[in-house]
């Protein structure tokens, strides 16, 4: 008889734990509910792909194995009628499930059907650290990072949208947050959005302090005056806009790397290290700086 495996992913179920592993844990995660046998030799070859699933979904998922021949009070609960039965359980109910055996893609497929995407899990992960203290030393950095992931690979969901166009807000993002609004579709423009949207034109109204405006038209009558370019630059920075500010150096660094005898370039990276560590805006302005680099 093969030894029978256990670990915190992995249990098997009996009358005193029934109620702890197939009700209880469903609430916190998938349970696979595998009805066995020693004597069924399809249940032998599926056994070792649920319990390899098992340890590889470590946390998401969790394996009770049921022997049909020990448990009978169980098996009759659940109706089973044949072996290998495998159910999938969610919050103390069956939720699929099949009799027979089947492929280890055929399992992973199933599965995934019933298991939070990445993005969810990066959602959620974001609205959990947002909520706890959203002034925590490099929380929003990381929030942030995790939302831009999760609008991305989520095919940019308008609710995931709005996070986090209102963590750009906060950290006075407001070119990026004007891009992921502007993405919003029509029929997604619901009561959130006119509400990001009127706060953010707020922001860009009141974002552009004197200086700024008449920096911004002297650079314009003078576009090759590179210190002018840096003024303009260390001027956008101070007053939140960093992504205006590295824009605008990049641009003149694309013409010559060591203006202003390395001047340029030394504000270009000072305003990239007043970024937090991992920030997404530091990230690609890094990698833009590294191609005219290399």
């Amino acid at each position: 008889m093969r030894a029978l495996r256990m670990s915190e992913n992995i249990v098997t179920v009996s009358p005193e734990n029934a109620q702890r592993y197939l009700i209880d844990e469903s609430r916190q995660r998938l349970v696979i509910v595998d009805f066995w046998a020693p004597w069924c030799a399809p249940c032998k070859v599926l056994l070792p792909i649920l319990e390899k699933l098992a340890d590889e979904y470590a946390g998401q998922l969790l394996l009770a194995k049921v022997n049909a021949d020990e448990q009978q009070a169980i098996v009759a609960q659940f109706g089973v009628r044949s072996l290998p039965t495998v159910m999938l359980m969610r919050d103390g109910q069956p939720i699929d499930g099949f009799a027979g055996a089947k492929t280890e893609a055929e399992l992973r497929e199933l599965i995934d059907k019933h298991l939070p995407k990445a993005w969810e899990l990066d959602w959620q992960r974001a609205k959990s650290l947002l909520a706890e203290d959203v002034d925590a030393a490099g929380v929003m950095p990381e929030a942030m990072s995790l939302l831009k992931t999760a609008y991305v690979d989520s095919g940019q969901r308008a609710d995931i949208a709005f996070d986090y166009c209102r963590c750009l807000l906060v950290e006075q993002r407001l070119q990026q947050a004007q891009e992921i609004l502007d993405a919003v579709t029509l029929a997604d423009q619901n009561s959130d959005y006119q509400q990001l949207k009127a706060q953010l034109d707020l922001a860009l109204e009141a974002g552009r302090a004197p200086e700024l405006t008449l920096l911004e038209q002297e650079l314009k009558d003078s576009p090759d005056d590179v210190a002018l370019a840096v003024k303009l630059a260390v001027q956008y920075a101070q007053h939140k806009h960093e992504e205006d500010a590295l824009a605008l150096l990049y641009a003149y660094l694309q013409q010559d790397l060591n203006a202003l005898d390395g001047e340029l370039r030394k504000s270009f990276s000072d305003i990239l290290a007043s970024l937090a560590k991992g920030d997404a805006l530091a990230t690609r302005y890094q990698r833009k700086f590294y191609t005219l680099l290399y």
